[in-house]
């Protein structure tokens, strides 16, 4: 018995998202491995002398990816608007996996010299460009399909895709680790010599995935009828960026909307991941649990924005976001900073001294730090000689070691820092749930997939992408202050806070621009 049409409709736009996600998840994915890899990488690809030197270096490289990604947006969204969604994104996705797995096959600097950086940088380009023409592409196709009505909840699902993305990034590379580490008493020296190389050579089998399920996707209905009809824009990009009044929505979408979300969006989630890290000290592996257990829990409210936004609006949900954004984050980060600090001295017992090894240890209770594995010490013995160690007791206080610190915390504030980072999801949740259904709607199908690609990626990956970067640059500056980095994102989200709330509508008309 044939299904009734309303019901047909219903199955296709959920094929639809599914195709479409899938794809878009699996490309950022391919595009975040690099930046949760980045000490590895730095390590791997950059002159080992001056290793801040080479994180700086390697965030650069990173960076850069993000600020090629307008190019891609031109290149691409012309092509999305004159051949049609379907198989651009298609040409997107390849260009993505085939770069990504290269990345996995470059030889170290030690091997092939300043050739390393220089090809990690050229296909972290390609990378860029590929994700400029995807997401308008996944966007602008899954909102062609949408009921204008219900527009907000169903491109949602596609703005769950960059947050899972760097999800299934740090869980496979939490999964390689372990599996590599696991008969391993020196634990993560594999993965640091060549296991982080799994994750990129795995995204070729993800791709092979998502090539096949876009094959079977028909075209957008809406570009068809245009198409059908020889109403297509001969120069999209023309039509954009020199006719006046659609010049005026591009600027609004971007310094009025998307360069907030934008810094919001990467400073959550990576820069959250580099402070850390980098600055409380937490042990590599519980940085990204924290990570991951904060995104598991705040991604559902992508959903929940996105649908509010169908009856609210969607400016207000976004400017809501930014001003909570901007009035929390040094709170946050000072609170983040102050529950990882383990040095009350009344918490640590009394250390003494092994000579051989000159590491302060008690006589029982202690374990050796290791970027690997836990080493254990009992009744003053060292079990198993390793270098660059800090230690620790039961509770996750330190003792003075020697070499690189870093510090498992209790489960008490392990816990605090998850719901820390949650909340700083949930403003990225606020932000850029309603973001897609708002640039569609901006703009006409004839020139959408053009005119909505190049604000976003510049918002994202000019303002966005910047942050870890300049974040960390600042703090190498103004050394005093371990949270100048934070007046970056603070700065932007502010400017554009007070833009978007003077100048952005909340009652564009969902069918105006079909």
């Amino acid at each position: 018995m044939p299904q009734p049409l309303a019901l047909q409709e219903k199955n296709n736009i959920w094929k639809v998202i599914a195709a479409s996600s899938v794809g878009t998840l699996i490309e950022w994915y391919d595009f975040y491995i690099f930046g949760s890899l980045a000490p590895i990488i730095a390590s791997q690809f950059f002159p080992k002398s001056n290793p801040t030197a080479a994180l700086l270096s390697t965030l650069a490289t990173f960076a850069a990816g993000f600020i090629v990604r307008p190019f891609g947006a031109l290149v691409f969204g012309r092509l999305g608007d004159i051949v049609g969604r379907k198989y651009t994104f298609l040409l997107t996705l390849i260009l993505m996996g085939g770069s990504t797995f290269a990345i996995g096959l470059i030889p170290g600097y030690d091997k092939i010299g300043f050739f390393a950086p220089l090809l990690i940088l050229l296909l972290r380009l390609i990378q860029g460009l590929a994700l400029g023409g995807e997401y308008g592409g996944a966007a602008t196709y899954v909102a062609e399909h949408a009921p204008p009505e219900r527009r907000g909840f169903y491109t949602s699902w596609i703005q769950t895709t960059a947050t899972l993305g760097l999800l299934l990034s740090l869980g496979i590379i939490l999964l390689t680790r372990s599996s590599l580490d696991k008969n391993s008493t020196i634990s993560i020296q594999k993965f640091e010599d060549w296991g982080w190389r799994i994750p990129f050579w795995l995204s070729i089998v993800l791709v092979g995935l998502s090539v096949y399920i876009r094959l079977k996707m028909k075209e957008s209905p809406l570009f068809s009828r245009i198409k059908s009809e020889g109403k297509t824009s001969v120069n999209p990009l023309k039509e954009s960026f020199t006719h006046k009044s659609n010049l005026k929505m591009v600027l609004l979408a971007l310094f009025g909307a998307v360069m907030g979300q934008g810094v919001v969006w990467y400073t959550g989630q990576f820069y959250a991941q580099t402070f850390l890290e980098n600055v409380c000290r937490i042990d590599f592996g519980q940085t990204r649990t924290i990570l991951i257990w904060a995104i598991v829990l705040a991604t559902p409210f992508f959903i929940l924005f996105g649908h509010w936004s169908d009856k609210a609006g969607r400016k207000w949900i976004m400017m809501a976001g930014m001003l909570l954004a901007v009035i929390c984050y040094r709170p946050i980060y000072h609170q983040m900073l102050s529950v990882s600090d383990l040095r009350d001295k009344s918490k640590i017992p009394e250390l003494t001294t092994v000579n051989r090894y000159n590491i302060p240890i008690r006589d029982k209770g202690y374990t050796l730090i290791n970027m690997n594995s836990l080493v254990h010490y009992d009744n003053g013995i060292i079990e198993n000689e390793v270098r660059k160690d800090t230690l620790f007791n039961k509770s996750g206080m330190m003792g003075k070691g020697i070499g690189k610190k870093s510090k498992i915390v209790p489960q008490n504030i392990y816990w605090q820092l998850v719901l820390l980072l949650f909340i700083q999801i949930m403003f990225v949740t606020m932000v850029y749930g309603p973001i897609a259904a708002f640039l569609v709607e901006m703009f006409p199908t004839r020139i959408r997939y053009t005119s909505m690609s190049l604000p976003y990626h510049i918002g994202n990956g000019v303002f966005g992408g910047l942050t870890p970067f300049i974040a960390l640059l600042l703090t190498t500056i103004y050394t005093n202050d371990p949270l100048v980095g934070l007046w970056y994102p603070i700065g932007v989200a502010a400017a554009c806070l007070v833009i978007g709330t003077l100048y952005v509508s909340n009652k564009i008309d969902p069918n105006v621009n079909d």
